[in-house]
């Protein structure tokens, strides 16, 4: 098999020359060959081996598919793996498995080409927790069978709540006794015991068994129902628990702190309860859940459950208890001190006695200050059961009666707003007590003198005591007098006074001020510029002085005009500020869904409306949007989801954002606790038993519980699921659609297969379909069928009898009779012989013998399906001989 070709040199090889030859393999058989080749060189002689080999594959396989530790999430996963050709030739490969956990190896048998590589995709279904371990057998062209290990660790989603400096798991928080108005806080820590990142949402509880609203539960029975019958238990619980954060990723095995804040409110009785101490005790249960665990919410649709009450599959619960107390502060003496009178610059007391009626916790409080009262201390701390004593003294700074209002504030926790995870310090609540003084002027003896007028403000050399009041002023003429800080000033009206009147200046009408009779034009107290005097006797209009060195001249009056006006300015912006802040107050008491900042019964009439003045369709609870700050409820969720069930559409929706709304809404990044209040499922959906070459419909159900549009696109790359359709949809606000999900097969065996969706084209998520494909079958109600003759009857007429065919399965399955014929010919006869039995319906088909002589009284029939089963049927006559 081996040819030379060559042309040997006739001279000798030159250095630098060479020789070429040419040896040629032509082999004729399957096998190895060897030879060799001799090669002259002058004396010596070389060999050169000669070896012809076949052409081979040499295939090589990996021994191990390790998937590792996966999340049991109804997802199907692959893995690859490669075959690799080392050798000169191609060779085939077949690879077997007998298991059910394998779902599909694509190829399972093909050819690998030489020098390169084929890969083989192995898919397996994260849909229960289990250890996998299975082993698939590679037969390998040239190196035999071989086997291939697949391993994986299918574990569940665990979310666990630890404590956050103990590390163990909790199961319950209790937050104690606190006042009404204060918060406490607690931390914990959430720990993702799971490979893969988990988003996850906190959900209240509010109708929890075992749960309690502002129940005493050291009361008795018929007090506490009584107490539940007066009152309003239509309270938003997000409002007493916070949860900072409320939402979340977790990395694996990862630990988040969180922040649970209990601030518990008094409830507002419709009638008021006399017992101030009425203690409140709060039992809540908190729920931690994965984000895209729908199931639960999705089962309830059919059967008329509440969406929020089904089970969770992968969720924790955390039980919080506190209790809600008054403050309970007495004064003693109170609510109103009255001090005893005093002269200014001395000073009464008395003592007060603060005491805590509280048995659970102690009272910080402050004393606000207030005019001409001072309290000390002005602050402390009463124990639980306690009292303090406190000074109030009275130290008047002016002459008169004072009636104060003492505001005692009590200090606690409150919750920061601008930093939900840390709590500030507070006044919660304010006590009141009503102070009154009394500021009386010692007499002061005056000395009278000689005064022949009236004395001017400046008092000069005829008027240099004045005596307080106007006794002894016996002129008939109304006299007002004005009191300043140094002495009292008499000034008439010159309208109202015609003594010695002037002729010329008697109807004088304007108001000018009347002179003193000893205001002397030398006077060295100016007068205002901007009044007019006129003598007391004839009205003529007196003169004017001003002093040069004395006055104001016209920039300083300006100046002072202007200050004036800044503090007056200052003090109404103070008082507008006031009133404003107060407003505030007042609305932020009724700024809730319910109120909206308006004060019940404020001069509002409510109009008499009745529900049949409403259409029908518009007659839904509108759901205002939830606070990124606000905790989910499980009643919320259950009242959006409600309203979005009773509002379903299908056909007329848009497959792609059309609207400038639309737009908008569907390019929103959307929350977990949003994502939490989408529900697109169920996540498994089990066509059950369906025939090949037949075509089954299951909804995906699409339920909006938001105020906006999303975008929701399916991607499926199945070629049994390639008849859905519509595989986009903009869903409105509040709305519930379905896709009909299409399932066709021509494969017999399970099917196991998981497509993807997306929501606003960002956030992802995968529904698990699952079928076991089986042939058409038909199945009869009996395999053997006696016929026997009916009584009454004539000898030689016919027996019948009749057997039901059923269809079981989802196809309908064409049939067909074939009698089964031996030497002797068949006595029995069918009806009908062929036919069609619809899906999940049944046929009645009659057999008949036909008595004769030498008539067989056994007989057989085939049914034959067409692509599916055949099944056989007996038949006897039961034929009776009578003598």
């Amino acid at each position: 098999q081996f040819k030379l070709i060559v042309e040997n040199p006739e001279k000798p090889v030159a250095p630098g020359l060479h020789v070429k030859a040419v040896v040629e393999y032509y082999p004729d058989c399957p096998e190895d060959l060897q030879d060799k080749l001799l090669l002259l060189v002058d004396d010596d002689v070389v060999d050169i081996p000669l070896l012809g080999l076949i052409p081979c594959c040499s295939l090589e396989i990996e021994s191990e598919i390790d998937f590792g530790e996966v999340i049991a999430n109804n997802k199907v996963i692959s893995k690859k793996i490669n075959i690799a050709n080392h050798g000169s030739s191609s060779g085939t490969f077949k690879i077997s498995y007998d298991g059910i956990i394998l779902l599909n190896i694509t190829p399972a048998n093909g050819v690998v080409k030489p020098k390169s590589k084929r890969t083989i995709q192995v898919d397996i279904c994260t849909d229960v927790p289990r250890i996998i371990r299975e082993a698939m057998k590679v037969e390998l062209e040239g190196c035999g069978c071989t086997e291939v290990w697949v391993k994986a660790v299918v574990v569940e989603k665990v979310l666990k709540v630890l404590g956050a400096s103990s590390g163990k798991v909790l199961k319950c928080i209790d937050f104690g006794p606190i006042y009404f108005g204060t918060s406490k806080t607690e931390q914990i820590a959430l720990y993702n015991e799971s490979p893969e990142n988990m988003d996850w949402v906190a959900v209240l509880e509010e109708n929890a068994i075992g749960g309690e609203m502002g129940t005493d539960l050291q009361r008795s029975t018929d007090a506490v129902l009584h107490d539940l019958s007066l009152k309003n238990r239509d309270v938003d619980v997000s409002t007493l628990i916070l949860c900072t954060p409320n939402q979340g990723t977790l990395l694996p095995y990862e630990k988040s702190l969180v922040t649970l804040c209990f601030s518990p409110e008094k409830f507002k009785d419709d009638l008021e309860v006399s017992d101030s101490s009425l203690k409140q005790d709060y039992v809540l249960f908190l729920r931690f859940e994965t984000v895209g665990n729908r199931d639960g919410y999705l089962q309830g649709l059919d059967d008329g459950a509440t969406a929020a009450t089904r089970t969770h599959p992968h969720h924790v619960d955390l039980a919080l208890k506190g209790s809600g107390l008054p403050v309970m502060v007495t004064f003693n003496p109170g609510p109103e001190i009255n001090f005893m009178e005093c002269y200014l610059g001395e000073q009464t007391q008395v003592q007060c006695t603060l005491k805590n009626e509280s048995e659970s916790l102690p009272v910080t409080f402050s004393f606000r200050r207030a005019a001409h009262f001072n309290v000390s201390p002005e602050k402390g701390k009463i124990p639980k059961k306690s009292a303090k004593d406190v000074m109030i003294s009275f130290s008047p700074h002016q002459i008169g009666t004072f009636k104060m209002k003492q505001i005692i504030d009590i200090i606690g926790t409150g919750i920061d707003k601008n930093n939900l995870q840390h709590l500030k310090i507070i006044s919660f609540h304010q006590l009141h007590l009503s102070l009154t003084g009394v500021c009386k002027s010692k007499r002061k003896k005056i000395l009278f003198t000689i005064n022949p007028g009236l004395t001017p403000v400046i008092s000069n050399a005829t008027g240099q005591f004045v005596p307080d009041g106007t006794e002894g002023c016996t002129d008939r003429a109304p006299v007002m007098v004005q009191c300043t800080d140094t002495a009292p000033v008499a000034i008439l009206k010159s309208t109202q006074t015609q003594i010695h009147t002037h002729r010329m200046n008697r109807d004088c009408k304007d108001d000018a001020l009347i002179a003193f009779p000893n205001d002397r034009a030398t006077s060295l107290r100016p007068s205002e510029w901007d009044k007019k005097y006129r003598t007391i006797f004839t009205k003529t209009e007196r003169y004017n002085y001003v002093d040069p060195e004395f006055a104001y001249t016209a920039q300083e009056r300006q100046s002072i005009g202007e200050r004036k006006k800044y503090y007056t300015d200052f003090l109404a912006s103070l008082r507008q500020h006031r009133l404003e802040k107060d407003v505030a107050s007042q609305f932020h008491l009724y700024d809730n869904p319910v109120n909206i900042g308006i004060k019940p019964a404020e001069g509002l009439k409510s109009p008499d409306i009745s529900i049949s003045d409403f259409p029908e369709e518009t007659i839904q609870l509108k759901m205002p949007p939830l606070d990124d700050d606000c905790l989910l409820t499980s009643q919320k969720l259950a009242m959006i989801t409600s309203n979005s069930t009773k509002k379903e559409t299908w056909s007329w929706l848009s497959p792609v954002p059309s609207s400038t709304q639309e737009k908008k809404d569907c390019s929103l990044t959307l929350t977990h606790k949003q994502l939490h209040q989408i529900f697109i499922g169920p996540s498994t959906i089990d066509f059950g038993d369906v025939c090949v070459y037949s075509t089954t419909t299951k909804e995906l159900h699409i339920i909006n519980n938001l105020l906006v549009h999303i975008w929701v696109k399916i991607e499926i790359e199945i070629a049994e699921l390639q008849e859905t359709c519509p595989l986009s949809q903009v869903v409105p606000p509040l709305t519930k659609t379905h896709i009909p999900i299409v399932f066709e097969t021509v494969t017999l065996g399970i099917f196991k297969r998981s497509f993807t969706y997306k929501i606003n084209d960002q956030h992802l998520g995968h529904v698990l379909v699952v079928a076991n494909a089986v042939p058409i079958e038909l199945e009869l109600s009996a395999s053997e069928l006696i016929l026997s003759p009916i009584p009454s009857c004539l000898a030689g007429t016919e027996f019948r009898a009749t057997v039901r065919v059923y269809n079981p399965r989802n196809h309908p399955a064409g049939f067909t009779w074939k009698p089964v014929t031996t030497d002797r010919k068949t006595a029995f006869s069918i009806q009908p012989t062929r036919g069609i039995v619809e899906a999940y319906s049944d046929l009645e088909c009659e057999v008949i013998w036909h008595p004769g002589f030498n008539a067989p009284e056994a007989g057989e029939f085939i049914l034959s399906v067409r692509r599916g089963n055949t099944i056989k049927l007996k038949c006897f006559a039961k034929v009776t001989i009578r003598t």
